[in-house]
């Protein structure tokens, strides 16, 4: 099984520089696991650290939607198809919710440190999306009511926490925005089935208990 997942890792984690695995990934994530995705607008390439967009200061370099616009994910095979022939190095971004996961994002040291200690009390968790500053656990798809009960209930939410609903994205691997390489920290194990990811009132309540618990500084970013 290590051997398999290593290889399903390497398949979705390589770097992006105009080869096929990044067809090759967006393909996966549409057609095998239905999740609706499109090509995220590219860093600038005259200064990575920039977005390709009109916005000076743009908060999420390379790793949004641009043109098309987020109403444009999709899952047919024939447009991921196109859009990634004509576009080889375009960041693959994910249209959260609907029938797609959503994500519960906060910085990565917090982050590490939470799954760390979520692993030690047996909490299962599914695919994790990382990036040089964030990192993203993806959740099963939720309603802003939803979220907002949920969110009510606490008597505090560290700030830092972001939530990719319906009407969100999120870039997966391997794409590469304006802050790095985006890869998986928790890889999605193998099979042709989308991957199984746990309920958001699971990992909210953990990883809040977890951040108080533990003292971890979550600040804004």
């Amino acid at each position: 099984m290590r051997e398999i997942l290593g290889r399903r890792r390497r398949l979705l984690s390589q770097r992006s520089d105009g080869r096929p695995e990044l067809i090759s990934a967006a393909l996966t994530y549409a057609t095998e696991w239905q999740w609706p995705v499109l090509p995220g607008v590219a860093a600038d390439p005259q200064a990575q650290s920039r977005c390709g967009c009109p916005d000076p200061d743009c908060t999420v370099p390379g790793a949004h939607p641009f043109e098309p616009g987020l109403l444009a994910a999709t899952t047919d095979e024939r447009m991921v198809r196109w859009w990634w022939t004509n576009r080889p190095t375009a960041p693959i971004v994910l249209a959260t919710g609907g029938k797609a996961p959503c994500a519960v994002s906060l910085p990565a040291l917090p982050a590490a440190r939470a799954l760390d200690a979520l692993d030690r009390v047996g909490m299962r968790l599914g695919p994790v999306v990382a990036s040089p500053d964030r990192w993203a656990i993806l959740v099963k798809p939720y309603s802003m009511e939803q979220l907002g009960e949920l969110l009510y209930a606490k008597d505090f939410v560290p700030g830092s926490l972001r939530f990719h609903g319906e009407g969100g994205y999120l870039a997966l691997p391997p794409s590469e925005a304006g802050r790095g390489s985006i890869g998986w920290e928790r890889a999605p194990l193998p099979g042709s089935a989308s991957p199984w990811v746990p309920d958001v009132e699971a990992v909210v309540d953990a990883v809040v208990e977890v951040l108080t618990r533990t003292g971890v500084s979550a600040p804004e970013l």
